[in-house]
């Protein structure tokens, strides 16, 4: 490059405070990374489809970045300073944004890919522009030896931090705002670092401030502008939200009742959940008359647990979901434990929270000693594959070895209207692991059909009875939900869900892309 290009160079400059801002831009530019792979998992769905498209766009506009930053002539110092405020305020701003933009526009995906292009190229800019800051002062082998290593070692620090602190302390909008002020706050700093290079300061040094106050509001009234973005996401006045290291809990209100989302998901209304959870446990139940042990994975709301103790025959429930917050709202939340009689605080119920495949997989939870009676499995949908892996032949077959002689175990399937393949794959899977299955469904308005199957490790006749007093099954209600009509029967052709393939992830998607 042509030294009369860079006449800003009058002084040498040291190295390490140049370092530690390469360590900062680079956490700062894989947080926005994760930060949009993450938007795409609770706003467009967790697909390989969506995460790869995430992850190569940002690359590719790392790349388009540094690729434009040769057309950058003079003047280096002052475009390095634009760009990280720019970076601030557009990175900083964008988890609320694309929150809110979610709700407004109908054409989401470009948006949503627009804006990772352009903080991904802007990104792109950083590191090289920062190199030619350098390469007068320090050997060339040695920068870029000393960029990458600090650039690395940026991203290690963000890749840590991002699902142990920032979003289950901070939340994703806080989160966005922070990270952006960290790149405001190298702004300002390169501003002091740069200065003999800049010349005059006084209007770089405005916008980085104002950026940081900017940001700063942000952070302060960030609760605020979560309400107002995901006052676009759901028709309902949102009481609760909040961020675990696994999703996004909302709980919304209206005059009828309540509502949980996971995800952007509706997990159940309270106006009709009974329908879904009365058919979920008693028809297993009622087939291993005087059942004592039962385990529960998933029902981390304690819904299929209040079912379960309706039975008085039941010593022991044993509760495994993956994410604590669930747990404990369960238990603490008004609206929670008013919808599920405290059913977590009941003494019979021992609550694990821990990956459900890692968990059945210990051998001491398949002792013999320790085997239950029946097995209720109650997760969500299969739109990801770290879902779709507690829907295959691998996890069932663990599942078999819980249950004692005569046991028996239900699968929440999805619909079999909706997603009519999705849910006889499930059942298919299930006889793959050796199960007998008996597949039904019954109506929940907030979800239309929802399909169920029942399971034992031998051949079993449909439950006739169940306990009096439910407010939707009788046993005069139970032989329909074992008929299925001719637009939900089973197909003459279905795949085995395993984890080398995971066909109902990808059935799953295509079937409800058509209701999306």
């Amino acid at each position: 490059m042509d030294r009369a290009a860079e006449p800003e160079q009058p002084q040498a400059l040291r190295p390490g405070p140049v370092y530690l801002t390469v360590l900062v831009i680079a956490a700062c530019g894989l947080v926005y990374e994760l930060l949009a792979a993450t938007l795409a998992s609770y706003l467009l769905c967790d697909s390989v489809t969506q995460f790869s498209l995430v992850i190569g766009v940002y690359l590719s506009s790392l790349g388009l970045g540094a690729w434009l930053s040769r057309f950058v002539g003079k003047g280096v110092a002052r475009r390095f300073v634009e760009i990280e405020i720019a970076v601030a305020l557009i990175g900083g701003f964008s988890a609320p944004a694309l929150f809110y933009a979610f709700g407004v526009v109908r054409a989401f995906q470009p948006v949503f890919y627009s804006l990772v292009i352009v903080i991904g190229t802007l990104v792109g800019l950083e590191i090289p522009l920062m190199m030619r800051l350098l390469r007068t002062t320090v050997d060339f082998k040695e920068l870029v030896a000393q960029v990458l290593t600090y650039d690395y070692l940026g991203a290690l620090f963000a890749s840590v931090l991002f699902p142990l602190l920032f979003v289950p302390q901070l939340g994703l909008v806080r989160t966005s705002l922070v990270t952006g002020l960290l790149n405001a706050a190298v702004a300002l700093y390169s501003i002091h670092l740069f200065r003999e290079r800049l010349g005059g300061t006084g209007l770089l040094m405005g916008k980085a401030v104002g950026t940081i106050v900017l940001l700063a509001a942000g952070v302060v009234f960030a609760d605020r502008l979560t309400s107002l973005s995901e006052e676009n996401l759901y028709a309902d006045e949102v009481v609760l939200a909040k961020s675990s290291p696994y999703q996004r809990i909302v709980i919304t209100r209206n005059r009828a009742g309540f509502q949980l989302f996971l995800n952007n998901h509706l997990q159940f209304s309270s106006v009709d959940e009974y329908r879904y959870h009365e058919a979920l446990v008693h028809p297993a139940l009622s087939l291993v008359p005087g059942a004592r042990r039962v385990l529960v994975c998933g029902g981390g709301d304690g819904l299929a647990v209040r079912e379960i103790l309706k039975h008085e025959s039941v010593e022991s429930i044993t509760l495994v979901d993956l994410d604590p917050l669930i747990t404990s709202l369960a238990r603490e939340n008004p609206l929670l434990v008013a919808q599920n009689g405290g059913a977590l605080s009941n003494p019979k119920v021992t609550v694990v929270n821990a990956d459900a495949m890692l968990w059945i997989s210990d051998p001491k939870n398949a002792a013999a000693s320790s085997r239950f009676d029946v097995a209720i499995v109650d997760f969500p949908d299969p739109n990801s594959f770290a879902v779709g892996k507690l829907y295959t032949a691998r996890f069932y077959a663990l599942l078999s070895r819980l249950l004692a002689p005569g046991g028996a175990a239900v699968v929440q399937s999805t619909s079999p209207l909706f997603a009519r393949e999705s849910f006889w794959i499930v059942a298919r899977t299930m006889e793959a692991a050796g199960f007998a299955t008996r597949p039904y469904h019954v109506s929940v308005p907030s979800f239309g059909e929802w399909g169920f199957v029942l399971a034992k490790l031998g051949p079993f006749e449909v439950p006739s009875r169940v306990p009096p007093g439910l407010r939707s099954l009788t046993p005069e209600t139970l032989p329909a939900m074992f008929a299925f009509a001719p637009d939900m029967a089973r197909p003459d052709v279905l795949e085995v869900n395993r984890l080398n393939n995971q066909v109902l992830v990808h059935a799953y998607e295509r079937e409800w892309r058509r209701f999306n």
